[in-house]
Protein backbone atom coordinates (compact mmCIF):
# COMPACT_ATOMS: atom_id res chain seq x y z
CA UNK A 1 0.00 0.00 0.00
CA UNK A 2 1.55 3.48 -1.30
CA UNK A 3 1.59 5.96 1.67
CA UNK A 4 0.56 9.25 1.27
CA UNK A 5 3.23 12.07 1.18
CA UNK A 6 3.90 15.02 3.05
CA UNK A 7 5.94 17.79 2.30
CA UNK A 8 8.04 20.37 5.32
CA UNK A 9 10.62 22.68 5.61
CA UNK A 10 12.65 24.60 7.47
CA UNK A 11 14.56 28.14 6.63
CA UNK A 12 18.64 27.82 7.09
CA UNK A 13 18.67 30.64 8.79
CA UNK A 14 20.97 29.64 11.65
CA UNK A 15 21.37 27.02 13.85
CA UNK A 16 18.74 24.55 14.91
CA UNK A 17 17.58 24.97 18.13
CA UNK A 18 15.32 23.44 21.16
CA UNK A 19 12.02 25.13 19.13
CA UNK A 20 13.05 23.70 16.00
CA UNK A 21 13.16 20.46 18.13
CA UNK A 22 9.70 20.15 19.86
CA UNK A 23 8.17 22.19 17.40
CA UNK A 24 8.83 20.59 14.40
CA UNK A 25 11.59 18.26 14.40
CA UNK A 26 10.04 15.40 16.75
CA UNK A 27 7.19 16.02 14.51
CA UNK A 28 8.53 14.98 11.48
CA UNK A 29 10.76 11.65 13.10
CA UNK A 30 7.28 10.53 14.09
CA UNK A 31 5.70 11.18 10.23
CA UNK A 32 8.14 9.07 8.68
CA UNK A 33 6.27 5.67 9.93
CA UNK A 34 3.24 6.36 8.74
CA UNK A 35 4.33 8.69 5.02
CA UNK A 36 6.20 9.33 2.31
CA UNK A 37 8.16 12.40 4.02
CA UNK A 38 9.88 14.70 1.79
CA UNK A 39 12.48 17.39 4.35
CA UNK A 40 12.81 20.57 2.65
CA UNK A 41 16.05 23.37 3.17
CA UNK A 42 14.00 26.31 2.37
CA UNK A 43 16.84 28.12 0.86
CA UNK A 44 15.37 30.25 -1.63
CA UNK A 45 12.96 31.01 1.71
CA UNK A 46 15.64 31.93 3.37
CA UNK A 47 17.04 34.29 0.67
CA UNK A 48 13.88 36.28 0.76
CA UNK A 49 15.13 37.57 4.45
CA UNK A 50 18.52 37.24 4.19
CA UNK A 51 19.40 38.58 0.90
CA UNK A 52 22.17 40.77 2.50
CA UNK A 53 23.73 37.95 4.29
CA UNK A 54 23.34 35.44 1.31
CA UNK A 55 26.69 34.07 2.20
CA UNK A 56 25.17 32.14 5.20
CA UNK A 57 22.46 30.20 4.18
CA UNK A 58 24.61 27.18 2.66
CA UNK A 59 26.56 26.69 5.48
CA UNK A 60 23.23 26.59 7.87
CA UNK A 61 21.85 24.62 5.36
CA UNK A 62 24.72 21.94 6.09
CA UNK A 63 24.11 22.59 9.56
CA UNK A 64 20.80 22.07 9.62
CA UNK A 65 20.53 18.68 8.13
CA UNK A 66 23.41 17.34 10.67
CA UNK A 67 21.04 18.38 12.99
CA UNK A 68 17.56 16.61 11.53
CA UNK A 69 19.83 13.52 11.13
CA UNK A 70 20.84 13.48 14.71
CA UNK A 71 17.20 14.26 16.09
CA UNK A 72 16.14 11.22 14.21
CA UNK A 73 15.20 11.81 10.45
CA UNK A 74 16.31 8.93 8.34
CA UNK A 75 17.21 9.91 4.88
CA UNK A 76 16.71 6.15 3.71
CA UNK A 77 13.31 6.83 5.05
CA UNK A 78 12.73 10.38 4.31
CA UNK A 79 14.21 11.96 0.80
CA UNK A 80 16.23 15.63 2.48
CA UNK A 81 16.68 17.65 0.25
CA UNK A 82 17.68 21.77 -0.77
CA UNK A 83 15.28 23.22 -2.15
CA UNK A 84 17.54 25.62 -4.85
CA UNK A 85 18.69 22.05 -5.82
CA UNK A 86 15.17 21.63 -7.74
CA UNK A 87 14.96 23.99 -10.24
CA UNK A 88 11.11 23.13 -10.98
CA UNK A 89 10.28 24.72 -7.39
CA UNK A 90 11.23 28.40 -9.62
CA UNK A 91 9.31 27.11 -12.36
CA UNK A 92 6.19 26.11 -10.85
CA UNK A 93 6.63 29.40 -8.54
CA UNK A 94 6.63 31.58 -11.84
CA UNK A 95 3.57 30.06 -13.31
CA UNK A 96 1.21 30.08 -9.80
CA UNK A 97 2.49 34.18 -9.89
CA UNK A 98 0.48 34.60 -12.95
CA UNK A 99 -2.31 32.89 -11.51
CA UNK A 100 -2.83 34.00 -7.70
CA UNK A 101 -4.76 37.66 -7.34
CA UNK A 102 -2.80 40.70 -5.36
CA UNK A 103 -5.41 40.80 -2.64
CA UNK A 104 -4.57 36.77 -1.41
CA UNK A 105 -1.04 38.06 -0.77
CA UNK A 106 -2.06 41.23 1.01
CA UNK A 107 -4.28 39.22 3.08
CA UNK A 108 -2.10 36.83 4.19
CA UNK A 109 -1.81 36.87 7.96
CA UNK A 110 1.38 35.42 8.13
CA UNK A 111 3.42 38.02 5.87
CA UNK A 112 1.95 40.96 8.41
CA UNK A 113 3.59 38.86 11.67
CA UNK A 114 6.82 38.33 9.63
CA UNK A 115 7.20 42.31 8.84
CA UNK A 116 6.64 43.11 12.18
CA UNK A 117 8.58 40.16 13.93
CA UNK A 118 11.60 40.97 11.78
CA UNK A 119 12.10 44.48 12.22
CA UNK A 120 15.58 44.88 11.07
CA UNK A 121 14.87 43.71 7.88
CA UNK A 122 13.91 45.56 5.06
CA UNK A 123 10.69 42.61 3.89
CA UNK A 124 9.12 45.16 1.72
CA UNK A 125 9.74 43.48 -1.37
CA UNK A 126 8.59 41.58 -4.18
CA UNK A 127 9.64 38.63 -3.81
CA UNK A 128 8.75 38.15 0.16
CA UNK A 129 5.04 39.83 -0.50
CA UNK A 130 4.85 36.75 -3.33
CA UNK A 131 6.48 33.97 -0.52
CA UNK A 132 3.63 32.23 0.11
CA UNK A 133 2.86 31.21 -3.49
CA UNK A 134 6.30 29.81 -3.52
CA UNK A 135 5.33 27.31 -0.62
CA UNK A 136 2.67 26.77 -2.23
CA UNK A 137 4.82 25.87 -5.13
CA UNK A 138 7.11 23.65 -3.02
CA UNK A 139 3.79 21.71 -1.64
CA UNK A 140 2.02 21.55 -5.00
CA UNK A 141 5.41 20.47 -6.67
CA UNK A 142 5.19 16.99 -4.92
CA UNK A 143 1.33 16.79 -5.17
CA UNK A 144 1.71 16.10 -1.40
CA UNK A 145 -1.75 15.09 0.33
CA UNK A 146 -0.94 16.43 3.38
CA UNK A 147 1.44 19.18 5.64
CA UNK A 148 2.25 18.74 9.32
CA UNK A 149 0.84 22.59 10.46
CA UNK A 150 -0.43 24.19 13.74
CA UNK A 151 -3.37 25.67 13.84
CA UNK A 152 -2.60 28.98 13.76
CA UNK A 153 -0.67 28.01 10.29
CA UNK A 154 -4.17 27.32 8.85
CA UNK A 155 -4.84 30.16 7.02
CA UNK A 156 -1.62 29.77 5.29
CA UNK A 157 -2.04 26.33 4.06
CA UNK A 158 -5.91 27.01 2.80
CA UNK A 159 -4.05 30.31 0.52
CA UNK A 160 -2.04 26.84 -1.19
CA UNK A 161 -5.59 25.17 -1.23
CA UNK A 162 -7.02 28.12 -3.06
CA UNK A 163 -4.13 28.43 -5.19
CA UNK A 164 -4.36 24.50 -5.99
CA UNK A 165 -8.27 24.58 -6.80
CA UNK A 166 -7.76 27.63 -9.51
CA UNK A 167 -4.68 26.26 -11.24
CA UNK A 168 -6.89 23.08 -11.69
CA UNK A 169 -9.80 25.03 -12.83
CA UNK A 170 -7.57 27.31 -15.10
CA UNK A 171 -6.34 24.52 -16.81
CA UNK A 172 -9.89 22.48 -16.74
CA UNK A 173 -8.05 19.46 -15.02
CA UNK A 174 -6.79 18.39 -11.46
CA UNK A 175 -3.08 18.38 -12.13
CA UNK A 176 -2.08 18.79 -8.01
CA UNK A 177 -4.28 18.14 -5.07
CA UNK A 178 -5.59 20.24 -2.24
CA UNK A 179 -3.18 19.24 0.48
CA UNK A 180 -4.59 18.54 3.97
CA UNK A 181 -3.68 19.93 7.55
CA UNK A 182 -1.82 16.99 9.52
CA UNK A 183 -2.68 19.30 12.64
CA UNK A 184 0.01 18.87 14.98
CA UNK A 185 0.33 20.13 18.52
CA UNK A 186 3.45 21.73 19.25
CA UNK A 187 4.63 22.01 22.73
CA UNK A 188 5.16 26.21 23.85
CA UNK A 189 8.68 27.21 24.13
CA UNK A 190 9.55 30.35 24.80
CA UNK A 191 13.28 32.00 24.83
CA UNK A 192 16.13 32.59 27.35
CA UNK A 193 14.36 35.78 27.86
CA UNK A 194 10.67 34.68 27.56
CA UNK A 195 10.47 36.59 23.87
CA UNK A 196 9.75 34.05 21.57
CA UNK A 197 12.24 31.57 20.52
CA UNK A 198 14.60 33.29 17.28
CA UNK A 199 17.46 32.96 15.84
CA UNK A 200 17.36 36.68 15.27
CA UNK A 201 16.97 37.34 18.98
CA UNK A 202 19.19 35.00 20.19
CA UNK A 203 17.77 33.99 22.88
CA UNK A 204 17.93 30.31 21.81
CA UNK A 205 19.92 26.54 23.18
CA UNK A 206 20.66 25.41 20.14
CA UNK A 207 21.21 21.47 19.77
CA UNK A 208 24.66 21.56 18.85
CA UNK A 209 25.69 24.05 22.09
CA UNK A 210 28.20 22.86 24.44
CA UNK A 211 27.63 21.42 27.97
CA UNK A 212 29.36 24.76 29.08
CA UNK A 213 27.21 26.80 26.45
CA UNK A 214 24.05 25.21 28.12
CA UNK A 215 25.07 25.95 31.40
CA UNK A 216 25.89 29.77 30.56
CA UNK A 217 22.54 30.33 28.79
CA UNK A 218 20.34 28.65 31.61
CA UNK A 219 21.34 31.01 34.21
CA UNK A 220 21.12 34.16 31.77
CA UNK A 221 17.05 32.71 31.76
CA UNK A 222 14.31 34.72 33.05
CA UNK A 223 12.66 33.11 36.39
CA UNK A 224 9.83 34.17 38.70
CA UNK A 225 10.33 37.88 38.51
CA UNK A 226 8.34 38.28 41.95
CA UNK A 227 10.47 36.03 43.73
CA UNK A 228 13.40 38.14 45.19
CA UNK A 229 15.21 36.06 48.18
CA UNK A 230 14.97 32.29 47.95
CA UNK A 231 13.02 32.27 51.08
CA UNK A 232 10.16 33.86 48.74
CA UNK A 233 7.07 31.34 48.00
CA UNK A 234 7.61 30.77 43.80
CA UNK A 235 5.14 30.97 41.43
CA UNK A 236 5.68 28.49 38.66
CA UNK A 237 3.10 29.34 36.07
CA UNK A 238 5.30 32.70 36.13
CA UNK A 239 8.56 31.14 35.46
CA UNK A 240 10.28 30.31 31.83
CA UNK A 241 12.39 27.52 33.83
CA UNK A 242 9.55 25.18 34.67
CA UNK A 243 7.58 25.81 31.83
CA UNK A 244 11.32 24.27 30.13
CA UNK A 245 10.32 21.63 32.84
CA UNK A 246 6.76 21.19 31.23
CA UNK A 247 8.20 20.31 28.01
CA UNK A 248 11.47 17.80 28.85
CA UNK A 249 10.34 16.45 32.03
CA UNK A 250 7.14 16.90 32.61
CA UNK A 251 6.90 13.86 35.16
CA UNK A 252 8.81 16.47 37.36
CA UNK A 253 6.60 19.17 37.38
CA UNK A 254 4.18 18.08 40.48
CA UNK A 255 7.25 17.72 42.74
CA UNK A 256 8.97 20.60 41.47
CA UNK A 257 5.95 23.29 41.74
CA UNK A 258 5.35 22.21 45.21
CA UNK A 259 9.05 22.63 46.11
CA UNK A 260 8.81 26.22 44.47
CA UNK A 261 5.81 27.15 46.41
CA UNK A 262 7.26 26.04 49.37
CA UNK A 263 10.80 27.90 48.83
CA UNK A 264 12.44 24.61 49.59
CA UNK A 265 14.29 24.89 46.05
CA UNK A 266 16.24 28.36 44.83
CA UNK A 267 16.28 29.81 41.44
CA UNK A 268 19.86 29.07 41.42
CA UNK A 269 19.70 25.10 42.11
CA UNK A 270 16.36 25.52 39.60
CA UNK A 271 18.19 26.60 36.83
CA UNK A 272 21.82 24.23 37.83
CA UNK A 273 18.82 21.15 37.47
CA UNK A 274 17.35 22.29 34.15
CA UNK A 275 21.33 22.18 32.58
CA UNK A 276 22.07 18.78 34.03
CA UNK A 277 18.73 18.38 32.32
CA UNK A 278 19.30 19.49 28.88
CA UNK A 279 22.69 18.54 28.67
CA UNK A 280 21.95 14.83 28.88
CA UNK A 281 19.01 15.80 26.49
CA UNK A 282 20.72 16.76 24.00
CA UNK A 283 23.83 14.65 24.39
CA UNK A 284 22.95 11.89 21.42
CA UNK A 285 22.64 14.74 19.12
CA UNK A 286 25.93 15.94 19.69
CA UNK A 287 27.64 12.57 19.78
CA UNK A 288 25.91 11.61 16.42
CA UNK A 289 27.16 14.92 15.10
CA UNK A 290 30.71 14.52 15.91
CA UNK A 291 30.13 11.46 14.06
CA UNK A 292 28.80 12.65 10.69
CA UNK A 293 31.65 15.50 10.78
CA UNK A 294 34.58 12.94 10.76
CA UNK A 295 32.84 12.55 7.18
CA UNK A 296 32.87 16.48 5.54
CA UNK A 297 31.21 14.61 2.37
CA UNK A 298 28.58 12.60 3.98
CA UNK A 299 26.29 15.38 3.89
CA UNK A 300 26.90 16.81 0.56
CA UNK A 301 26.07 12.90 -0.46
CA UNK A 302 22.57 12.76 1.54
CA UNK A 303 21.76 16.37 -0.06
CA UNK A 304 22.77 14.87 -3.86
CA UNK A 305 20.33 11.70 -3.24
CA UNK A 306 17.55 13.31 -1.92
CA UNK A 307 17.60 16.32 -5.02
CA UNK A 308 17.58 13.79 -6.98
CA UNK A 309 14.81 11.90 -6.08
CA UNK A 310 13.15 15.20 -5.31
CA UNK A 311 13.61 16.12 -9.16
CA UNK A 312 12.27 12.74 -10.17
CA UNK A 313 9.22 13.55 -8.16
CA UNK A 314 9.30 17.52 -9.72
CA UNK A 315 9.96 16.37 -13.16
CA UNK A 316 7.13 14.73 -13.86
CA UNK A 317 4.42 16.59 -12.26
CA UNK A 318 6.18 19.80 -14.31
CA UNK A 319 6.04 18.20 -17.30
CA UNK A 320 2.47 17.21 -16.77
CA UNK A 321 1.64 21.70 -16.18
CA UNK A 322 3.75 22.66 -18.84
CA UNK A 323 1.76 19.87 -21.28
CA UNK A 324 -1.49 21.99 -19.45
CA UNK A 325 -0.47 24.82 -19.97
CA UNK A 326 1.28 25.41 -23.58
CA UNK A 327 -0.24 22.37 -25.01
Amino acid sequence: MTKPRILSGMRPTGRMHLGHLVGAVENWVQLQDDYECFYMVADWHALMSEYQNSASIRKYAYDNVMDWISAGINPERSTIFVQSDVPEHLELYMILSTITPLGWLERCPTYKEQIVEMKDKDLYTYAFLGYPVLQAADILLYRAQAVPVGEDQLPHLELTREIARRLNHILGSKLVPEPEAKLTRFPRLLGLDKRKMSKSYGNAINLADSTDEITKKVQMMFTDPTRIKKTDPGHPAECNIYAYYKVFANDRTDSLSEECHSAKIGCTDCKKNLAELLINLTKPFRDKREEMEKDPQYIKKVLEEGAERAHQIASKTMKDIRKAVFG
